[in-house]
């Protein structure tokens, strides 16, 4: 099968499958060319109050396909137009997973190598499987990882962290993903699935407001304090929460995000 991003959707849960079992779900450049497009679908529809990007199979990504990083004097690759540069592919496909603006959560098995970490530390949140391995590794084929990438590790991790992953390549364990903020949870071999679903299911029950207003927020968004002061008192879902509080019932929040 040719590779692709498989997605669906249930119970409120998107999930996005990176499905390229030949090359351990490494990433061409029509699938990074396909997410930014199915990220918008997912952000636009009501029914989807969060999103989870996984791999197939025992494998997050092992990065992008090496075959498509040739040099632009060697004509156009893997469906690339000449000035559409491989890494500049990944920079647009991680942007529009960072700004989703519904909670997102990789669930990393395995691999989670390169432009596969990338992708990772987009998301809001990453749970991990015992025995998986983190890495970004651009120092092993002389590339210089993208800046906005850089200070998005940096800020996920700290400055000595994100030196140590980018000027050694070195894989790392979750154990040690854990400690350095990369991951946020560990699970044992055959759990992950079942609770990245218990997980996510909580936050589609939550407030999109209150989750939305928060990415803004830790992302620098504060000159956005005002709006989201009056979306809140627009919403109906403070009332909603504090009468469900109440009442000792969940809360129906309405608001949703426009996409």
């Amino acid at each position: 099968m040719e590779p692709h991003l498989q997605h669906s959707v249930m119970d409120g849960v998107a999930t996005v499958v990176i499905s390229n079992a030949a090359k351990r779900n490494a990433m061409t450049a029509q699938m990074w060319r396909a997410l930014p497009g199915l990220l918008e679908r997912f952000a636009a529809d009501p029914e989807v109050r969060a999103l989870v990007l996984t791999g197939e199979g025992d494998t997050f990504c092992a990065g992008a396909d090496i075959s498509s990083l040739r040099a632009p004097d060697r004509g156009p690759v893997d469906g690339l137009l000449p000035d559409d540069a491989p890494q500049d592919l990944a920079v647009r496909a991680e942007e529009a997973l960072a700004a989703f603006p519904k909670p997102t959560l990789a669930a990393v098995r395995g691999y989670c190598v390169g432009g596969g970490c990338q992708l990772a530390a987009a998301c809001d949140l990453r749970f991990a499987e015992e025995g998986a391995s983190f890495g970004v590794t651009p120092a092993r084929l002389g590339i210089v990882y993208p800046a906005s990438s850089t200070r998005r590790l940096a800020a996920l991790v700290g400055p000595s962290a994100a030196k140590y992953l980018l000027f050694s390549a070195e894989l790392i364990d979750p154990e040690r993903a854990l400690r350095t903020g990369l991951v946020d949870e560990v699970l044992p071999a055959g759990q992950l699935d079942k609770r990245v679903t218990e997980f996510t299911r909580v936050l589609a029950l939550r407030s999109q407001l209150t989750q939305a207003a928060t990415k803004e927020f830790i992302a620098g968004r504060s000159d956005r304090d005002a709006h989201w002061a009056k979306e809140a008192r627009g919403s109906g879902d403070t009332a909603e929460g504090v009468a469900a509080f109440l009442e000792r019932r969940t809360p129906r929040f309405t608001w949703t995000t426009r996409g």
